[in-house]
C-alpha cells in the first residue's frame, strides 16, 4: 500500500482535499497517526486514521491504539485491518512504555503528620503505622521523648499523633484494625491478611484468606500488596504455584515503588 506516485506527490486522500503536500508522503501507509505538510510555507499537523486515511474532520472519534499510542483508527475495523502491518511495531513500543513505566524513579512517599519530613522507603525501618487513628509515622516522632509542664521527661507508651495509649494485646491490636477495616482502611487489610499468612495475633493461619485480603488492599491503593501476592505465587502459598504471575505481581509493585519487589525482580532477571 503506498500512497505516492513515482514522482514523489502524496496522493492521500486528506492530503488532496486539503490542497497539500505532504513531507511524509506515505505515512499514513506506514501507520503513523499525524502527519507535518507544508501549505504556503506553513507547517500544520494533520490526524488521520492510519488504515483508511480519515481525518478528524471526517471523523471525530479517532482512537489511538491502546497498548502503543503511536497510531490512530476512526472504527474497529480499521484497527483490525491495520492490524498484520501494524503488529511488530506496536509490541516493540508498547514494550518500551512498560519499560518506562517499570524503572522510572519510584513515587514518594508521603511526610510525617507529625513532623512534615518524608517518610522513608523501607517498612518496619523508619516509619510505623499506628492502628488506633491510622496515621503512618516516622520513626523519629514515635520515640522521641515527652516532657511535662515541668520539663521532666514522661515515660509513658501512647500514639504519638492522637495520644491513645499502645494497645496492650494482641486481641486489642486486631480488634483496632478490624475496626479500620470497617472503613476501608487498606494498610489495616494488608497487616491482617499477613497475620493470616503467619498464624499470629491470634489468628489462625490461612493462606487463602491472606491473599484475599492483600487483593483487597491494592485496590484501595496500597500497592506494597503486590510484593506479599507476588510471593503467594511464587511460594504456592494460598495458590499453585506460578513464576510467571510472581513476577507479574512484583512488577506491579514495583511500578508503585516498592524496593522488596525492585530486589525480587533484579534477582529473577
Amino acid at each position: 500500500m503506498s500512497n505516492e506516485k513515482d514522482d514523489g506527490v502524496c496522493e492521500n486522500k486528506l492530503c488532496i482535499d486539503l490542497d497539500i503536500k505532504c513531507d511524509i508522503g506515505n505515512g499514513l501507509a506506514q501507520g503513523i497517526d499525524s502527519i507535518n505538510v507544508n501549505n504556503n510555507n506553513s507547517t500544520i499537523s494533520v490526524s488521520a486514521c492510519a488504515n483508511c486515511g480519515k481525518g478528524e474532520e471526517e471523523s471525530h472519534k479517532l482512537k489511538s491504539c491502546t497498548a502503543c499510542k503511536l497510531v490512530k483508527y476512526c472504527s474497529r475495523d480499521c484497527q483490525i485491518a491495520h492490524r498484520p502491518q501494524h503488529k511488530k511495531e506496536c509490541r516493540r513500543r508498547a514494550a518500551e512504555l512498560y519499560d518506562e513505566k517499570l524503572f522510572k524513579q519510584p513515587p514518594p512517599k508521603d511526610d510525617c503528620p507529625i513532623c512534615f519530613i518524608r517518610l522513608p522507603s523501607l517498612d518496619s525501618t523508619g516509619w510505623r503505622y499506628m492502628t488506633c487513628c491510622g496515621k503512618v509515622i516516622c520513626s523519629g516522632c514515635c520515640y522521641a521523648p515527652v516532657y511535662d509542664n515541668k520539663g521532666n521527661e514522661v515515660y509513658e507508651m501512647k500514639c504519638a499523633f492522637c495520644r491513645t495509649s499502645y494497645p496492650t494485646s494482641d486481641e486489642e491490636a486486631v480488634e483496632r484494625l478490624n475496626k479500620r477495616m470497617e472503613i476501608n482502611d487498606a494498610i489495616a487489610i494488608h497487616d491482617v491478611g499477613s497475620y493470616y499468612r503467619d498464624g499470629r495475633n491470634g489468628l489462625p493461619q490461612d493462606h487463602a484468606k491472606a491473599c484475599e485480603l492483600w487483593h483487597q488492599a491494592v485496590e484501595l491503593g496500597f500497592t506494597e500488596g503486590y510484593t506479599n501476592i507476588g510471593f503467594a505465587h511464587n511460594n504456592g502459598e494460598g495458590v499453585e504455584v506460578d513464576k510467571k504471575k510472581a513476577m507479574h505481581y512484583w512488577e506491579l509493585a514495583a511500578i508503585g515503588g516498592d524496593v522488596y519487589s525492585r530486589h525480587n525482580l533484579g534477582k529473577t532477571i
